[in-house]
């Protein structure tokens, strides 16, 4: 399992060294985009929209649009500086708070939590306090420059971390439109839907929910290779400078032209005959 952090959890003295991994993977079918024509992948560039040029990576600063039009400019020293100011491999649990606590509205993405080669017995240890305190950590940690909120609980018999939205980045539910005022309901029509709840309600099983899209699409791909498949053409290169496409017009000149035909010359012919 591919290794996406590694550094340490610290709760009181008790320091962990750990790996992060993915708990989850996105299974999305992708497709790709292709010429209608031609069947040749379709490419996307970075174009300037003020002088419509191609721009290449080197010729791209990055900057914070702070008003319509309106930038300011950041070195990318200066991002590099703050990038390592704050790129401590250490993660200390600062507070354990009850899981029920936290609405599921701040869960964002899940890590699986190992420990690397000296860490087996603080792992254990923090497992087993988790376990009988009911409790779960709070902590902060730096995942790709950006300061992450999280959790550590335990799954099974690994322990999780939680990345979890900052208060300021849950939008206020007061924004919602047209939510309904507080309205008496029918009593017939709460208990039907009581009823309605209760001969639905059973235990949680993950493994009976199934994307069924998903599989459609899948089995409709294999269905359309086994009648055909096309082969994307190659790209053609592109002239590069005027040169190049002087050279392409004159060869296609060149390829018009008619070949001159030879005039048979019989006056020599005609002497030696005399």
């Amino acid at each position: 399992m591919h290794t996406v952090w590694k550094g340490s959890i610290s709760f009181g003295l008790v320091n962990i060294p750990v790996k992060l991994h993915a708990a989850t993977e996105n299974k999305d079918v992708k497709l790709r985009q292709l010429h209608k024509e031609c069947h040749t992948p379709i490419s996307y560039k970075k174009v300037c929209e003020g002088c419509q040029a191609e721009v290449k990576d080197e010729d791209i600063v990055k900057a914070y649009e702070y008003t319509k039009n309106k930038f300011v400019v950041l070195d990318e020293e200066d991002l590099e500086n703050l990038r390592k100011e704050n790129e401590d491999k250490s993660v200390e649990i600062i507070d354990f708070v009850k899981l029920e606590e936290i609405d599921p509205i701040y869960f964002e993405k899940t890590y699986y939590l190992s420990p690397d080669n000296t860490g087996g017995k603080a792992y254990v240890l923090l497992r087993k306090t988790l376990e009988e305190s009911g409790k779960i950590g709070v902590a902060k940690i730096t995942i790709r420059s950006k300061e992450q909120l999280a959790i550590v609980r335990v799954y099974k018999n690994t322990l999780v971390m939680e990345i979890i939205h900052f208060p300021d980045e849950v939008r206020d539910v007061g924004d919602v439109p047209n939510i309904p005022s507080v309205e008496a309901v029918v009593q017939k029509e709460l208990d039907t839907a009581l009823m309605l709840v209760e001969q639905l309600t059973t235990e949680f099983d993950p493994t009976k929910y199934t994307d069924d899209y998903r599989t459609a699409l899948m089995q409709l791909i294999e269905e359309k290779k086994a009648e055909s498949t096309v082969v994307a053409n190659e790209r053609r290169p592109l002239p590069d400078n005027v040169t190049d496409l002087m050279s392409a017009l004159q060869a296609s000149l060149d390829k018009t032209k008619k070949p001159k035909t030879r005039k048979r010359t019989t006056t020599t012919r005609t002497k030696k005959n005399a």
